[in-house]
Parts: structure tokens; sequence; C-alpha cells
């Protein structure tokens, strides 16, 4: 049996990064295009265009695509997309571009030219039709519908040539991978069913057992962290990176997990973004989506299985991929065991349920954890980043006068 195939009619990958040798040119070219800066989010989809993991889009969204991935969760030629992948720009900024005309994309915060985009398309944003379709919500509060409301007036649309993939060769070397690559990968190791577990966390013992569930049922793990952008108080990557290094290497078995980082922003859009988690997997090669409980959710926007759901109100022929669904899971005294919802009989009190407030906050104080929440070897990685963090704060505290940071730690793979 082969691995899935890439989402869209044409079934291949699209990266839409230019070649190695090619770029210094274009490079030089782009220099002398009018350039439009980029939000992080916008730059960090710009990558997944770039690497294929946005297959089968060409560039960023025209209106026709933008409004129908947004209220009916497909391009305009029909292939499913759920949520719209967009840039946008000021009036002042487009005024003056003919359609056909070229411009320079460059990531708003490093000032580095990141692609070239032929305008097609230029077209005024409706910001609240947006957010109630795809969030559900236009409450600025919620991290993903700010980021829409602070764009600019306008959306550009077109094709693109992607000419970087900025920090994250270099940050992630050796977990930061192509779709191309992973499926190599895959393939190099004779499996034809993996299953994606999406993590922006640090993964406890809930987390290690969906994993493994899933190596029962298919040919390996892929486990798949988020490199872009998270909101306040998540934890950073690299700390994330390091405690799942611990435990990948002391409590799976070898050879039935890939670890692998990709560069996108999170949205926290719940259930649509689960949604798109689905559609990029299946173009890294994974034929099922662990989708467990509040899925790329954030506060009380979404219900606790809402990410569930909407899988079952897609069209059956939408993906390739298939969702694995499960339900709360934790450790229970009366069953001894790790155990969800669905298995295990005993009272609500006998389970081992800590939220992710709680548990930072416990980390914070300095609080032991209560036994099998979480590996050892993990919460000392984590509870190494906390006592950095408090250490800051009380050197901030002492000295006003522009004390710097403490030093990043280097990651390690295993």
């Amino acid at each position: 049996m082969s691995l899935v195939q890439p989402h869209g009619v044409r079934r291949t990958l699209q990266p839409l990064l230019v070649p190695e040798p090619e770029r210094a040119e274009r490079l030089a070219r782009a220099g002398t295009l009018p350039r439009i800066e980029m939000t992080s989010r916008e730059t960090s989809d710009l990558i997944m265009l770039g690497i294929g993991a946005f297959t089968p889009l060409s560039g960023f969204m025209g209106e026709a695509d933008w409004r129908a991935s947004c209220g009916q969760m497909q391009l305009a030629d029909g292939t499913f997309w759920p949520l719209p992948i967009t840039v946008s720009a000021m009036a002042e900024q487009t005024d003056g571009l003919a359609q056909g005309s070229e411009v320079a994309l460059a990531d708003g915060e490093t000032g580095e030219i990141m692609a070239t985009m032929r305008v097609e398309e230029r077209y005024r944003i409706d910001r609240q039709y947006e957010c109630l379709e795809v969030y559900r919500t236009a409450d600025p509060a919620h991290p993903g519908v700010a980021k829409v409301m602070e764009q600019g007036e306008f959306n550009l649309a077109g094709p693109v040539e992607v000419l970087s993939e900025g920090r994250f060769p270099q940050q992630y070397a050796g977990l930061y991978l192509s779709p191309t690559e992973t499926r190599e990968l895959f393939q190099g190791l004779g499996w034809s069913t993996v299953a994606a577990f999406q993590t922006r966390n640090p993964m406890h013992r809930a987390h290690e057992y969906l994993a493994k569930v899933a190596v029962e049922i298919c040919d390996g793990v892929l486990i798949h962290q988020l490199l872009g952008r998270l909101k306040a108080g998540d934890i950073p990557a690299e700390v994330r990176v390091r405690a799942i290094d611990a435990l990948v290497s002391r409590y799976f078995v070898p050879g039935t997990c890939v670890q692998a980082g990709y560069p996108m922003e999170m949205r926290y859009a719940g259930p649509r973004e689960a949604l798109l988690h689905a559609v990029f997997r299946q173009n890294y090669g994974c034929s099922h989506l662990i989708v467990g409980r509040d899925h790329a959710g954030v506060g009380s926007y979404y219900g606790p299985f809402d990410a569930q759901a909407i899988f079952k109100e897609i069209p059956e022929h939408a993906l390739q991929l298939r969702p694995m669904f499960f339900d709360l899971t934790f450790y229970c005294r009366g069953c001894d065991g790790m155990a969800s919802s669905r298995t295990c009989p005993h009272d609500p009190d006998q389970r081992l349920l800590i939220s992710g407030t709680d548990l930072r906050q416990m980390l914070s104080r300095g609080d032991e954890v209560p036994e099998h929440f979480s590996r050892p070897e993990v919460l000392e990685i984590l509870k190494e980043h906390y006592l950095d963090l408090a250490r800051q704060s009380d050197s901030a505290g002492s000295d006003r006068s522009g004390a710097q940071p403490a030093h990043t730690r280097d990651q390690r793979r295993t």
C-alpha cells in the first residue's frame, strides 16, 4: 500500500519555493519591486505555501476563493478548503498597483523579502463576515479575531514565488520538515498509514496515551509540533521540543514515531482550524488525524468536542485523511492506569485532571505536580523553564535599566 495522496484534484504536492540556485537573482529583482509587509501570520502562511503544505493553493486567495472558504469551506472550484489564506495591505499601499503587476512580500518583523507575488486582484475585506464564519465570534478578545481586525483594508491575491523559509530551517534543523521530507521518511520506514498528533504544548500522560493508541492502529505516528507564534503564556517551542524529545526517547518504541515541526501560526479557530490541520496533514502524508478534546480551541469560544462534530458535517469525500476521535483522557486511580470517559466506569473523583492553566500555576509556584499526570523527565524540563522565568522576573524587578533576558537553551533532537 502507498501513502495517502496530497489534497486537491491533481493529487501531487505543489511547493512554491524557488530552487536554491535561482533565489539570489530573484531576490535582487524583488528588491526593486513595490514592497508589502506581512504580519507574522501571513508570513507563516507564505512558508506553508512554499513547502507545499497548503497544496493545491498557488498563492494568496482571490475574493471568490476567500468568500467560499469562509462561507462554504471550499474554494470557488469546489475543492474543500476550510478557512481563508490571505495577505492584506492598506489602501495607500495598493492604490497604484495595476492588475498583473508584481510586488515583493516582506516579513514585517525582520524586513526580509520572503516572496514575490503577481497581483491579480485587490478586494476590500469584510472582517465581520470572516470572523463570524471562521471563528464563530467577532469578539476582539479572541486572538484569531484580533489578528483579522488588525489587517489592512484590502486583500491582495495572486500566485507567489517563495524565496525564503525564514528562521525555521536553521533554528529547528532536523525537526522542521517539509511534506516531501516526511513522505520520504514514512516510505523509508515502510509506513502506509500514519496518524498525526497535533501539538502546541508539551505532551503529558494523556497525550502519550493518545499517540500510543494510534500506534496500535496505524503503522506509526507523526508527532507534529507547531513552531510558529503562540499566544502569551503558552510554552515556547524550544522548551516543548526538549520535553517531547525526553518523552519519546524513553517511553516510545523506536521506529514507531516520527517527530517533525511545521511553521504555521496558531489561529485558535477551533473546529475550522482542526479541518485545516487535516488538510495539510494529508499533504504531509498522514492518513489519520488524532482529534481530542478542545482541538485548536481557546477560552470558552468552542465546546470541548466541536472539532469532532465538524468532521461529520463535511462531504464524505472532502478528504482522504480520516479523523480519529478520542474522548477525555486521564489517569484513573480506580482503573490504576490511563483511561478515557468511554472506558472508565469510576466516579470523577478517581480521575486525575489538571487544566493547562492549573499546571502553569503549579509550575510557576514550584508546587509538586501529582504523580501520573506527566512523566518526571518532562516535568523537570518544564520546572526549569518556569524557574528561568522567575529569575528573569526577579532580575527585571531589581534592575530596570535594561537587563538582558535569560539565555535560550539549545534544542536537542533524539
